[in-house]
């Protein structure tokens, strides 16, 4: 019995082979670079885990690697950028699944601001743009300052900017001209408040909130993330609040089965979402939840992948530590060329550990976003408030260092 993995997070591969495994079956990753999992695939035995090369932008290929492959029953896409795609190719082969059209609205940030706006879930609706159209009194009119200029289908935090003044306009319009967008430009209010992240399961509707990710960012005008945890121990009303919340905003654009991993601003007035991905969180989220829930959340992938009801939907869960962990950057753009002070990481409180997602050698030209991150730093401890103390001391230890072309 095979599930068909169609490319992947950058960690969790390993997570997910052992679920599959307990489950009695047998996983097949197709992605067009088997190097980009170098770090989960040393750690997983060849005989575990098929993998087969394709070049998974191209629907065609990608149609034919799957009929070729036998007794298919699930296709796992947890990428935003594959996320369509898995879900389309789903429905062509009758396999289980949330909705192609659910997760094609899901992917589209300015449709599901404008329909959280119409339902009464948002404060602010949103306008699409062309950069030639950008200008502050446009802004000021139609979102009101700051505003937030992105792109629709974005990931990774790119193509993502600050408008406060016109100073900061000069900069969109110069970077938004030159970028390649994988949707269209548009324009919506700035939340203000401090970032989260609601990690969800939904199966048939009913959605369960497993937690909240904290998300500490780089100061403005850009939206570079620096230090996640989980999970947040928010009072048990105002939990029990976010719960309720969540479940609308979910169930206002259709969500039924499926991890979502959205993210939203705690503004003065309430929770506000920024957006929805449908997909479990990626970086070391996932990871996190594994650990201080004390469960492999893959489990629960794999069963929605065969349409099956999941057993974390409603199972007591055992609970563990709270984790935090940092992307790493490094200061210029240029070479990876290492990253110094690794063997100073086991002195430290709460088992710091770097997981690489570069390798020495690749060329670094964005330090604003996911790209120019070369690797992360995990840590454990009682507490996700101890654990971004023990995480952020144990990444000050750590230099990346990048040389001249």
């Amino acid at each position: 019995m095979t599930i068909v993995v169609l490319e992947s997070l950058t960690f969790g591969l390993r997570r997910l082979v052992d679920a599959a495994s307990e489950l009695g079956e047998r996983l097949c990753l197709l992605t067009q670079d088997p190097g980009f999992y170098h770090h989960e695939l040393a750690s997983i035995a060849e005989d575990r885990l098929d993998v087969v090369v394709v070049d998974t932008f191209d629907r065609d290929a990608v149609h034919k690697a799957i009929a070729a492959l036998p007794g298919v029953r699930g296709l796992i896409s947890s990428t935003d950028t594959w996320a369509v795609a898995g879900a389309e190719l789903a429905e062509e082969f009758g396999l289980p699944g949330l909705a192609a059209e659910r997760v094609r609205l899901a992917r589209d940030k300015f449709a599901v601001r404008n329909l959280l706006w119409e339902k009464g879930l948002s404060s602010g609706r949103a306008e699409r743009v062309a950069v030639a159209e950008l200008d502050i009194e446009w802004l000021s009119r139609t979102t009101g300052l700051p505003a937030v200029v992105k792109d629709s289908a974005g990931t990774g935090s790119r193509n993502v900017w600050l408008v406060r003044d016109s100073s900061d306009l000069s900069v969109v319009r110069a970077e938004a001209e030159a970028a390649t967008l994988s949707g269209t430009l548009f324009a919506e209010p700035f939340l203000r408040g401090p970032v989260y992240s609601a990690e969800t399961l939904t199966w048939r509707g009913h959605t369960r909130l497993l937690g909240v990710s904290s998300r500490l960012m780089s100061p403005p005008p850009k939206f570079v993330e620096s230090v996640t945890a989980f999970p947040v121990a928010f009072p048990q009303h105002q939990r029990a609040e976010l719960s309720a919340w969540i479940g609308q905003v979910l169930a206002a654009v259709g969500y039924t089965d499926r991890f979502a991993h959205v993210e939203f601003a705690m503004t003065a007035t309430g929770p506000e979402v920024i957006e929805i991905n449908p997909r479990i969180g990626g970086a070391q989220v996932a990871e996190s939840m594994c650990r201080a829930l004390g469960y492999n959340v893959y489990r629960a992938a794999v069963q929605l992948a065969l349409g099956e009801r999941p057993e974390l939907i409603g199972i007591e869960l055992p609970g563990g530590p709270a984790v935090a962990f940092t992307l790493s950057y490094p200061e210029e753009a240029g070479v990876f060329a290492e990253v110094s002070g690794l063997s100073q990481l086991g002195e430290l409180p709460g088992a710091p550990e770097w997981l690489p997602t570069k390798q020495p050698g690749v060329l670094i030209e964005h330090l604003g976003d996911h790209r120019g991150c070369v690797g992360m730093v995990l840590a454990e401890a009682e507490t996700a408030e101890l654990a971004v103390h023990r995480v952020t001391a144990a990444a000050g230890t750590l230099r990346v260092r990048t040389s001249a072309l």
